[in-house]
């Protein structure tokens, strides 16, 4: 089913329960979780994240070009430590020590999309060896809707059992600079302006 599809449809589905003063249910009855897809949209808009959905990969050049277009960006400004995305977008392979200074945004796949808590599960195979405070202040993340999970242990689960080596340097996005709801946990972390643009799965 289409990704949008399915979120309106849930919200549709709530409104209408609730409008029609039917929502009042049992304590006996099993709760109604929301569909992993609607809940990470909601947590990942609520850490601040900036969210863009595209149907083909017509969409997603055409969001990149608005997210450019957006911070009046150059493409030369834009670089990528994934061959295959620097080779796809014609960007720059490259991360030196002044690399954050001289580069405002990085683009990177990811490994999963966290429903739980609105994050995205990075590792070395998107960002080798650096850390998040190492990295520009701008990221743009591309992924699929098959990469939504529920929470982080299916992620690392997912990880384990991909058949390949297990990555290093495995951390989570979740605190962006448009989040005002910081807690304890977020202390000491680099806050970043994401943009995701999630394609739907052909």
């Amino acid at each position: 089913m289409n990704f949008f599809k399915n979120i309106f449809k849930t919200n549709k589905q709530t409104n209408k329960t609730s409008s029609s003063g039917k929502d009042e249910k049992s304590s006996f009855m099993p709760k109604i979780e929301t569909p992993t897809d609607n809940r990470f949209v909601q947590n990942f808009i609520k850490n601040g994240g900036k969210f863009l959905y595209s149907e083909n990969e017509n969409e997603v050049n055409k969001n990149l070009a608005l997210i450019i277009e957006e911070n009046s960006w150059e493409k030369s400004s834009l670089f990528s430590l994934d061959k295959e995305i620097s080779n796809r977008f014609n960007l720059d392979y490259s991360f030196s020590e002044n690399s954050k200074d001289e580069t405002m945004c990085l683009i990177s796949t990811c490994e999963y999309l966290i429903a739980d808590d609105g994050s995205i599960l990075i590792s070395s195979n998107q960002v080798a060896e650096k850390k998040l405070s190492e990295l520009p202040d701008d990221i743009i993340i591309l992924a699929k809707t098959d990469q939504l999970i529920n929470n982080i242990s299916e992620g690392l689960s997912g990880i384990k059992n991909n058949g390949t080596s297990i990555p290093s340097n495995i951390t989570n996005l979740k605190h962006f600079k448009d989040c005002n709801d910081k807690d304890f946990l977020s202390y000491g972390s680099s806050s970043k302006n994401l943009y995701l643009i999630l394609l739907e799965n052909q």
